[in-house]
């Protein structure tokens, strides 16, 4: 092949791989706007203008940033795996898509129901504008989000196995929400229904922080159950075992002589800064543990 010919098929499989990323460019924005408008039917009735720009409402702000996020982590499960052909695909991106916008927003009703369970969300974050609440309730949506990710991506499965990938990582979330409790020495939803910013940023570390480690367990191609129920298994001991342990780390080494729990709910103003470490010391640790397996 001379070097002209050459030239020519190197710009004609550059502009194919052109046209190719702006389809799926195209197809993701779809879904996004899916997923936002799905946002106003499932989750809050409030006018988003309104709450955005009107009223300044900054709780409103996290919480529909967060959703946002959630769902194109969410949407990002769906492109995950070898191409099969652009019509194949588009019609996988379709399916998939929708189906991880609806689980995306069943899942913020399981977790307003039993995450948030003492907490009447919509009204701490519409009029009460509460921080705290809506620290957390937009980690649920990323947390969820990575789950639904981790639950649609790969080959090899089918809608069965990513509903049931979607609700074992979904009960694991709420599990760890009340294993927390278990380690924490305040009642941690009656702190953030008290609009205790530094509480609900603590809390929302440990959600990212197990829903971390759960997408690095589900994500991928299904290899089958046995093997899916080992990795899955293997990784939520882990995270029971070592992330409790890692909080009592962070009072030894990182503040020695004061105790977390303290400059987070013992004091008259919360500690913000001690939340923020807690979520990241949570974070970290689930970050090293997927890395270490």
């Amino acid at each position: 092949m001379s070097g002209h010919a050459a030239d020519l098929e190197e710009n004609k499989m550059i502009l194919d791989r052109l046209v190719t990323m702006l389809i799926y460019f195209g197809a993701s924005l779809i879904l996004l706007l899916l997923g936002m408008v799905a946002f106003r039917i499932f989750n809050f009735k409030a006018n988003v203008k309104d709450e955005l720009v009107e009223k300044d409402n900054f709780a409103f702000a996290v919480v529909y940033a967060s959703y946002f996020a959630g769902l194109i982590i969410a949407i990002g499960g769906v492109f995950w795996g070898e191409s099969n052909g652009i019509v194949d695909d588009l019609l996988d991106i379709g399916f998939y898509g929708v189906v991880a916008i609806l689980l995306l927003n069943i899942s913020s009703y399981i977790n307003d129901w039993l995450i948030l369970r003492k907490i009447d969300a919509p009204k701490e974050i519409i009029e009460d504008r509460n921080a705290g609440t809506a620290v957390v309730l937009g980690a649920s949506y990323i947390a969820t989000g990575l789950v639904v990710a981790s639950a649609i991506s790969g080959q090899g499965g089918s809608l069965f196995t990513a509903l049931a990938f979607w609700l074992i990582g979904q009960s694991a979330l709420v599990l760890f929400s009340y294993l927390y409790q278990l380690i924490t020495p305040y009642d941690y939803l009656k702190e953030i229904e008290q609009d205790n910013v530094a509480a609900g940023t603590a809390f929302a570390g440990i959600l990212i922080a197990i829903s971390i480690i759960i997408n690095q367990a589900m994500f991928g191609d299904f290899q089958g159950w046995e093997t899916f129920g080992s990795d899955v298994l293997l990784n939520i001991a882990l995270g029971i075992i070592f992330l409790p342990l890692v909080r009592i780390l962070t009072d030894k080494v990182i503040i020695p002589g004061k105790r977390l729990s303290h400059e987070i709910a013992g004091q008259t103003i919360p500690n913000v800064g001690a939340g923020l470490i807690e979520a990241f010391v949570y974070i970290g640790a689930a970050l090293l543990i997927v890395w270490a397996l």
